[in-house]
C-alpha cells in the first residue's frame, strides 16, 4: 500500500504507518510538504477539519491513499483545547477523524488567545525546541501518558476506518 501523507513531519509519517502496521497492512508511507491552506495557528474545530482536508487533497498524487492531519485549537467547555483532525482520501472518497481534545492550562490559552502559535509557547514553557516533533504538547499536558504522535495515530485510524473496513 503506497501512502502519501500532506507533510513533512516525521511525527506525523510515523503516527499514519503506526495506524496502518496496527490494521495489519505493511504500508509504504511517504511525507510531503504541502501547503494545509488554513491559519498557521487553526482555530476552531471546522478550520483545523479543513486543514486535514486540504492536505489530504494537496498530497494525493496516484497514491492509494493521501493523509494529512492538522492540529489546531478550539474554545469548547469553557476553555480552550488543543485538537487533532485527520482525513483521508483515496482520489474520490475522503474521510475524516479526530483525536483526542485536551484542555489547554489557562497560561497558555491566554497567549493562544493572544495570536500566539501553540507550538513556540510550548517550546518557551517547556525550555526545549521542537516540542512538536517531539512529544508535543499533549505528551507535555498529559504527564506522557498519550504523546502527539499517538494522539494523531488515534486521529488518523477514525478516518482510516471507511478504507480498512467493510462497515462502510
Amino acid at each position: 500500500m503506497n501512502v502519501i501523507v500532506g507533510s513533512g513531519n516525521p511525527v506525523k509519517v510515523r503516527a499514519v504507518e503506526r495506524a496502518l502496521a496496527s490494521a495489519g497492512y505493511e504500508p509504504h508511507v511517504t511525507g510531503v510538504a504541502v501547503d494545509s491552506g488554513v491559519s498557521e495557528q487553526p482555530y476552531g474545530d471546522a478550520e483545523t477539519r479543513e486543514g486535514a482536508r486540504n492536505r489530504a487533497r494537496a498530497a494525493f498524487d496516484g497514491c492509494d491513499l493521501a493523509v494529512g492531519i492538522e492540529g489546531g485549537v478550539a474554545p469548547r467547555d469553557g476553555g480552550l483545547w488543543l485538537v487533532m483532525h485527520a482525513a483521508v482520501t483515496d482520489g474520490d472518497d475522503l474521510a475524516y477523524g479526530e483525536g483526542p481534545a485536551l484542555r489547554l492550562p489557562d497560561a497558555i490559552a491566554a497567549r493562544v488567545e493572544a495570536g500566539e502559535e501553540l507550538g513556540p509557547v510550548m517550546d518557551d514553557v517547556l525550555g526545549e525546541d521542537d516540542v512538536a516533533k517531539k512529544q508535543g504538547a499533549a505528551g507535555a499536558l498529559t504527564g506522557g501518558i498519550i504523546d502527539r504522535e499517538s494522539a494523531l495515530r488515534h486521529a488518523v485510524a477514525g478516518a482510516l476506518g471507511p478504507f480498512v473496513t467493510e462497515h462502510y
